[in-house]
């Protein structure tokens, strides 16, 4: 896929799992489809029938959207049992490879054992290296096989002590769904930087990365799987267990601003209603004498709405989104490659022309998405064209899962707001602060001693030691 006009950080990986139903494998596609915004470069299932010579795993893994890697009922067909658990993956660590598909899957010594992770480990480099020097065979470069290897390697008695063992090795973000003896198991790293979930569905259980992959197969939601948490579903019930020592809740804020679906509750919070703050946050901060706001779709669109509340400015649809773009045809030219942001977005001439608008949106990373919307509103009329945006500047990558570019890629790290703002050719520019951003999520301002969240991507303050980034700047 040409990402030349997608200028959005790209969201990490989404997971679903399912323990005890006759249509595990159809229900883990459809909690996939949910969860397709988290990932769209390729996605898997692994399904397990008890009832096969004492268990047997099927796994069916493609390139792809979910809907065109699970597009015939014989693939279906073919992953039995009454478990299964599922991935959809945008590369974070690893190439685009079929050998990176997860959930991955291992023979080991007590039998088979498949993961399906979400997040990004800071220190699988070092671990694979030290692996590496030592025999160990890796067959794909994403940073979930080292979880596999150590899992392999632990000498401790049961799968659960040789799982905690090889947690207690990694250090990073992981929202893990596991399956091994027969158990569904559910992990998040102690910091909680990505979402887990736990549900229920008459008497299965399921674990998935957001709320809206239960709505879609009507299960119930049950309640977060919390930080530093293992839950094991197994046909004696529920176990919950703590073993890992206890470490500052840091969940990722930006799953409220952009990744998360805006119909998913997290903790307790509902992801519409907190970027709709987040608009109105931003319109107490940073007014705009304008006639219309106009959001930038979709991610745009709840913040929009709060801004135009608290401003008492119409709300209108200013740019139109084409929901039906696919795959990026080959672009031979320039001038063609020129067209390409228009294939997704197109000013609504109506609605614009003779107006001053503000365009509100979620980020700006590169900046060149949001120069060529601002120059689209100017073409369909605009007489001023605003902004405002409902994070602050991303000024530092990601290492806990996000897909981020390069710091020199990042608009925000070399660039003040104003230069920005002559950037992206804008009458005006204002980010939400730090502090508003919290005092929206309900927080008297952020506490820079403990953030409440992590905002690593704003702020530069990494909650994890980064030690596969430190060696690598000191190999250079």
């Amino acid at each position: 896929m040409n990402n030349s006009f997608d200028d959005k950080m790209h969201e990490e990986c989404g997971v679903f799992g399912i323990y005890g139903h006759d249509d595990a494998s159809t229900l883990t596609a459809l909690g996939l489809h949910a969860l397709q915004h988290r990932g769209q470069e390729s996605s898997g299932i692994a399904s397990y029938d008890d009832a096969k010579d004492g268990g047997q795993f099927f796994v069916h893994r493609g390139l792809g959207l979910v809907d065109d890697i699970f597009n015939d009922v014989s693939i279906i067909a073919r992953l039995k049992g009454r478990s299964a658990i599922g991935h959809n993956r945008y590369a974070t660590t690893g190439a685009t490879l079929l050998r990176n598909v997860q959930p991955l899957y291992a023979e080991l010594v007590f039998g088979g054992f498949a993961v399906a992770h979400n997040g990004n480990l800071t220190n699988a480099v070092k671990i694979r290296n030290e692996l590496t020097q030592h025999g160990a065979i890796f067959q794909c470069t994403s940073d979930t096989e080292v979880i596999i290897h150590l899992v392999a390697l632990s000498k401790k008695a049961t799968v659960l002590d040789r799982l905690v063992d090889a947690l207690q090795q990694v250090e990073g973000a992981y929202s893990l769904i596991c399956f091994a003896e027969g158990r569904m198991i559910g992990v998040r790293d102690p910091n909680g930087f990505r979402p887990l979930v736990l549900g229920r569905l008459g008497d299965a259980y399921i674990l998935a990365s957001e709320t809206c992959a239960l709505d879609i197969i009507g299960a119930d939601f049950v309640r977060d799987v919390e930080p530093g948490e293992m839950v094991v579903i197994s046909s004696q019930g529920i176990q919950s267990h703590r073993p890992f020592s206890a470490a500052a809740s840091r969940f990722c804020i930006f799953e409220y601003i952009y990744f998360a679906r805006p119909d998913s509750i997290i903790d307790g919070k509902s992801v519409y209603e907190m970027r709709k703050k987040i608009g109105a946050v931003l319109a107490e901060e940073s007014p705009c004498d304008v006639d219309l706001v106009v959001p930038v779709p979709d991610s745009g669109v709840p913040a929009a709405i709060g801004f135009a509340q608290v401003s008492g400015l119409p709300f209108e649809l200013g740019i139109i989104r084409n929901h039906y773009v696919g795959r990026t045809f080959i672009e031979p030219t320039q001038k063609i490659r020129h067209l390409g942001v228009k294939r997704k977005h197109n000013g609504n001439r109506g609605v614009v022309e003779g107006k001053k608008i503000v365009l509100v949106d979620d980020s700006i990373v590169r900046g060149t998405t949001s120069r060529k919307i601002v120059e689209m509103m100017r073409q369909a009329g605009a007489t001023e064209v605003h902004m405002r945006i409902s994070s602050p500047p991303i000024t530092h990558g990601c290492f806990y899962g996000i897909d981020t570019p390069s710091r020199d890629e990042l608009l925000a790290s070399k660039s003040s707001v104003q230069e920005i703002a002559d950037f992206i050719k804008v009458d005006s520019l204002a980010f939400i602060s730090d502090d508003g951003l919290y005092r929206a999520m309900g927080e008297a301002k952020r506490n820079t001693a403990a953030p409440q969240y992590c905002d690593a991507c704003f702020t530069g303050d990494y909650p994890v030691e980064l030690r596969d980034q430190i060696m690598l700047k000191k190999a250079c």
